[in-house]
């Protein structure tokens, strides 16, 4: 089961067993960078867009550990459709390739922890992080269970979980990447690395989402 991670300020972080999500780490205090410095993250795999970049810079820009592989096109207009399932569809879609990008960069990440973070650490680090599990065997309930898990301030999140598994469902995360650039033997990468530690059973109560 995921393990939450207190990085203040940030809200949404958890840990997968060594693949670990997070919001956007420009809100980390000086009591956050001490936490995110006791984990050993050996890479950071930021998924905002340029602008976002530009914004809000990472601290972690100027870091070797740090790559930014943007996930969004924001000139697509259906990137900002109030349908979750319809964003999300675009984006596995219309990008396969900065999929494969991000999860070849987790898959050949130096040995330890690989932060995966967006802005709120939901949708753009969801999508990375069901693909990379989906594609090592991890079942779909999990996934979902992982996906769904929201801050307490999130008081009007959509029904994530069902999101999830309605993407899942027609999709064939391995076959995916691995058209996409992924190479075989960073899919092995990930199983290697990634799969005696992770989530196996969703959390009591997830089909409630």
């Amino acid at each position: 089961m995921p393990t939450p991670l207190t990085w203040p300020n940030c809200r949404n972080t958890r840990d997968l067993g060594g693949l670990i999500r997070s919001d956007n780490l420009d809100q980390l205090t000086a009591e956050g960078h001490a936490a995110f410095a006791a984990v050993g993250v050996t890479r950071i795999i930021d998924l905002r867009d340029v602008w976002e970049c530009e914004k809000y810079p990472s601290p972690f820009a100027t870091d070797p550990r740090w790559l930014s592989v943007p996930l969004n096109d924001p000139a697509d207009p259906a990137i900002d459709s109030d349908d979750l399932y319809v964003q999300y569809r675009v984006l596995i879609d219309n990008y396969p390739h900065r999929f494969a990008k991000a999860v070849t960069a987790i898959a050949e990440a130096p040995p330890g922890p690989v932060v995966v973070a967006c802005h709120a650490g939901r949708d753009r680090t969801g999508l990375v992080i069901a693909l990379t599990l989906a594609a090592i065997g991890v079942p779909t309930e999990a996934i979902a269970a992982d996906y769904a898990t929201a801050p307490p301030t999130w008081e009007h999140a959509p029904p994530l979980a069902a999101t999830m598994r309605t993407l899942l469902a027609d999709l064939n995360a391995a076959d995916y990447l691995l058209r996409a650039g992924l190479t075989s033997a960073a899919l092995a990468g990930l199983k290697n690395r990634l799969s005696a530690a992770l989530i196996h059973q969703p959390p009591p109560g997830a089909d409630a989402r």
